[in-house]
């Protein structure tokens, strides 16, 4: 038994579509199909285009500070304590394993590696 986490839920989102809006929707649901296994493990999901697309729907591009969703889920990881890397080619989510690693957290490849809360 651990105490609850929050753990950040990284892979494809734009990758893969070709700007596609169906196909971005397919991989935020993918994304999204984790949440609940993780939720029932004790643990909080977190998914870095939950907290980004709202600010890249409200911002006006001169204020945007380099990549919104890349920036987002850096600041996200300062304050989650996992994160679950999903199948699939993706930069964003690599960097997030990238940094999750070197802050010494876990990093899960699968929802059955994730220890219940």
């Amino acid at each position: 038994m651990t105490t609850p986490l929050l753990i950040l839920i990284a892979g494809p989102y734009r990758s893969g579509t070709d700007g596609d809006p169906a196909r971005i929707a397919a991989n935020l649901e993918r994304l999204e199909e984790a949440s609940a296994p993780i939720f029932r493990l004790g643990h909080v999901p977190m998914i870095g285009e939950w907290v980004a697309l709202p600010i890249l729907r409200n911002i006006d591009a001169a204020d945007a500070d380099g990549d919104v969703m890349y920036e987002t889920a850096h600041r996200l990881l300062q304050h989650c304590d996992a994160v679950l890397r999903l199948p699939g080619a993706s930069a964003g989510a690599d960097m997030d394993v990238t940094i999750a690693r070197e802050r010494g957290l876990p990093v899960y490849f699968a929802v059955d590696e994730i220890p219940a809360a």
